[in-house]
């Protein structure tokens, strides 16, 4: 299996990449065995679209994504933690698909409305 990658987000054999979450430009890596779920959204003016880096919600963070407002489809991916990482991939199939299999997570039950993030 080939890895997913973007300009924000890398899934390779250890884990996911996730850069720019900290600040100023930190990468943050959640190895397989620490997801606990992926959850697919769709963002609207409230819930994520308009949202470049940060959060207003306490139990999640998007990291830095200049192009979130260009996008529809968002995931949360569940890590253990209370705070939950808000990902906005290019190719959200492609990642979806690679994360559940390296994962080891079941089928996704479709797109629900993302939370105000």
């Amino acid at each position: 299996m080939s890895d997913y990658r973007d300009a924000t987000i890398t899934c390779d054999p250890g884990g996911i990449v996730i850069k720019g979450y900290y600040f100023p430009w930190g990468a943050k890596r959640v190895k397989w065995g620490d997801v606990t779920g992926l959850e697919r959204v769709s963002m609207g003016t409230f819930t994520g679209r308009w949202r470049i880096w940060g959060t207003a919600n306490p139990h999640l963070w998007a990291n830095l994504d200049p192009h979130r407002a260009k996008k529809s489809t968002a995931f949360i991916l569940g890590n253990g933690r209370k705070v939950r990482p808000f990902l906005t991939p290019e190719d959200p199939d492609a990642f979806e698909a690679q994360v559940r299999e390296r994962a080891h997570l079941p089928a996704g039950g479709g797109e629900s409305p993302a939370p105000f993030i």
